[in-house]
């Protein structure tokens, strides 16, 4: 009976320990991946965009472009996380922030290859992002996602051909609404495409503003 007794007590030991040891290795895994993303906004808020949120109000009077919100996406920041920023003049904060695709280049379209490392060309038919000011134009049609485009005019050398490349504002099903780091956001043709959810708030944001800058930079 000791015996017996021994032995059930035996197992549940080596139960309890195989228990423990497997929730460790989850919450180290969890860790690790909570460290790798918070050192990345470690580095993100590490970026003065104050900077740019400075030059883009003054832009914008100079240019008589839309004086209450401005869109700023900074494709250095890793395609897993939040880069889409939505900012306002008069309150001087940031109101939301979304994920955004950039262009594959000579990948994979739909792929991610390039997460961490945006390719960056205003050539046509490169299939990659182009930096630069754009204004936000018209609103179309899309045969993407919610079905919405906004046509977007380049302003710079770095951007010039946007019309031409047909670069516009679009949703896209394959964008999530949430993070994915460490995972990587599908890559497109070159257009700024965010989830159809956050299109929705977009959409509803650029019908009562018209002419809103978007400036994407590769910090």
């Amino acid at each position: 009976m000791k015996k017996i007794l021994y032995f059930v007590s035996m197992l549940l030991l080596l139960s309890c320990y195989k228990k423990e040891t497997q929730e460790s290795i989850s919450k180290k895994e969890y860790t690790e991946v909570v460290v790798s993303k918070e050192k990345l906004r470690g580095e993100i808020k590490g970026i003065n965009y104050n900077t740019y949120y400075k030059k883009a109000e003054q832009y914008c009077k100079k240019n008589n472009l839309n004086q209450n919100k401005f869109i700023l996406i900074d494709l250095g920041i890793h395609s897993g996380l939040k880069r889409f920023f939505i900012y306002d003049f008069k309150k001087n904060e940031v109101l939301n922030s979304f994920i955004v695709s950039h262009g594959c280049g000579d990948n994979k379209w739909g792929g991610t290859s390039s997460k961490d490392q945006a390719l960056i060309s205003n050539e046509i038919d490169s299939h990659c992002s182009s930096t630069g000011k754009f204004v936000i134009l018209d609103r179309g049609v899309s045969q993407w996602g919610i079905k919405v485009n906004y046509i977007l005019q380049g302003k710079d050398k770095s951007n010039s051909n946007a019309r031409n490349r047909a670069i516009v504002l679009h949703s896209w099903d394959a964008i999530s609404s949430d993070e994915v780091y460490p995972d990587g956001t599908p890559e497109g043709w070159g257009c700024p495409a965010v989830s159809n959810e956050n299109m929705k708030e977009i959409d509803k944001l650029l019908k009562t503003n018209k002419k809103v800058l978007m400036w994407i930079i590769k910090s």
